[in-house]
């Protein structure tokens, strides 16, 4: 047996956004576990790219208790899934007001592997135009701030940009055909 098999597996809590459940496995050597497992539909990231200048939103994010700045992201509402360039477009334009006249698939990155089977697809969206953003309810204290690369990398540098995804999607950015070294 070369993969862990899953026993059986029961659901322990749901609300709009998640759900968590708890699988009964078995793993190559024989022996039984558990793991838990957060479930979220697909994820859509997001990088609003204006020549040397990158778009950044900030807000308060509850399980840290701090405000982080990162890549406009999320999913579609109650766990329901979205063609991802479809949901990366609603995304852009909810959080931060931006249309893209161009969108282009960059790459996966598997959100928290260990703990999550949530997957997201990274845009690099660029031809922009402002228009007013449409932010949920969960939203209202989210900021937005255009940046530099300098400035963004000098960020990431100093600890002030911290959040997975957008390190990841920063990577994708970076690994593009085209995309200075």
């Amino acid at each position: 047996m070369d993969a862990v098999q899953t026993l059986h597996s029961r659901q322990v809590y749901a609300n709009a956004w998640m759900t968590v459940r708890e699988d009964g496995v078995l793993r190559a050597d024989g022996s039984e576990g558990i793991f838990g497992v957060i479930d979220k539909p697909t994820a859509a990231v997001v990088i609003p790219l204006d020549g040397d200048r990158l778009h950044l939103v900030e807000q308060f994010r509850y399980p840290v208790g701090a405000r982080r700045w990162e890549f406009p992201m999320g999913t579609a509402p109650d766990r329901a899934e979205q063609d991802p360039a479809e949901l990366a477009a609603r995304e852009l334009a909810e959080e931060t007001g931006l249309v893209a006249g161009r969108m282009e698939l960059l790459g996966d990155v598997d959100v928290a592997p260990g703990m999550s089977s949530q997957r997201a697809h990274v845009f690099l969206a660029t031809a922009l135009a402002a228009g007013p953003h449409r932010r949920e309810a969960t939203e209202q204290d989210m900021r937005t701030g255009w940046f530099t690369v300098a400035e963004f990398e000098d960020m990431v540098r100093r600890s002030a940009i911290v959040d997975a995804q957008t390190l990841a999607a920063y990577l994708l950015l970076r690994l593009r055909p085209g995309s200075a070294p």
